[in-house]
């Protein structure tokens, strides 16, 4: 998802799947791969432009200080992991992930990052989906080292495991810039059909690397983030591109996830629908809470919508409204 998105509404939509998983899955391992929305601070380790490592980032967390996370405070995967009894999951490149720290899990997500690899190519250095998936192969290598390579396996096939992905395909690349190299290759319709098969292969992958309980988000409402509103609307409504190409991919996503499990036998995947559940928050967000869901808590321009959180960023006094 674009790395400008305000995680919150997708966060809410999460938290209901994760209140009905968190009984099956307490005290287990949990594995997180996918974009800005799940990462925990890998790309604090990286010579990247897609960074949350400065202030007011984390301004809202126990520490009060920056983390990495593309939050003020907590995100996706930190709720879960409280849900299911653990600590946070650490970023995979983070010194701290040794030890007793890698029963507990790993983070493997990157800002930025999409379904294919030529997504996010502006963010220069960035933690592709197939090298978390290397990333992962080492995670368990370093885990059998320590445990042996049977507990190690049991380890992985009982995690709980979150993957993220499919936001920034559209938005940082296919309606990135006008006439994109992906926009000339595909129609809208045909470039979804592309993702949903190479998601495919990000599935299967999965599955032969040992995951068996696995939580798929489809995209949010892209087209009513801020940061579009800044770019393509005048009153406050959505942006009609985005939200046709949410609209095509998340059902075909669905059908991908019946299909894979299948193929596979069981249902390893479970697709979580984080539109119609974001689309709730954006529409009444006084029920969850808050005051509006159309303006960004940190920003800058119409709606926050431009550009990253800096210091110099406008902040909402009391982001719990």
């Amino acid at each position: 998802m674009d790395i400008n998105y305000s995680p919150l509404g997708f966060l809410i939509s999460l938290f209901f799947i994760v209140t009905f998983l968190a009984p099956q899955v307490k005290s287990r391992a949990f594995y997180v791969f996918g974009d800005s929305l799940v990462d925990n601070g890998n790309n604090d380790y990286l010579v990247t432009t897609a960074r949350a490592d400065n202030y007011p980032y984390g301004i809202d967390y126990p520490t009060r200080r920056p983390t990495g996370r593309f939050s003020n405070g907590l995100n996706i995967p930190d709720i879960i992991s409280e849900a299911i009894g653990m600590p946070s999951t650490l970023p995979y490149l983070s010194p701290q992930l040794t030890g007793e720290n890698l029963l507990v899990g790993a983070n493997f997500a990157s800002a930025g990052i999409g379904i294919l690899n030529d997504t996010g190519i502006q963010f220069v250095n960035i933690i592709r989906i197939s090298k978390q998936f290397e990333y992962f192969q080492q995670y368990q290598q370093r885990v059998s080292a320590l445990i042996g390579p049977e507990a190690t396996q049991q380890l992985v096939n009982q995690a709980l495991v979150l993957i993220t992905l499919g936001g920034n395909d559209f938005v940082n690349n296919y309606y990135l810039i006008p006439f994109s190299a992906r926009s000339r290759q595909f129609t809208l319709p045909d470039y979804v059909v592309y993702l949903i098969s190479e998601y495919g292969k990000v599935l299967r992958k999965l599955y032969e690397l040992g995951a068996r309980r696995v939580l798929v988000t489809g995209t949010g409402a892209m087209g009513c983030a801020p940061a579009e509103l800044a770019q393509h609307s005048r009153n406050g409504e959505c942006y009609g591109a985005l939200q046709t190409a949410a609209a095509l991919f998340n059902p075909q996503l669905v059908n991908l996830i019946a299909s894979v499990n299948a193929e596979i036998g069981q249902d390893v995947f479970v697709a979580a629908n984080a539109y119609q559940m974001n689309m709730d928050y954006l529409t009444n967000p006084e029920q969850f809470g808050f005051v509006t869901s159309k303006v960004a808590c940190c920003g800058q321009g119409p709606y926050n919508g431009i550009g990253l959180c800096t210091p110099i960023s406008n902040l909402c006094p009391n982001r719990d409204l």
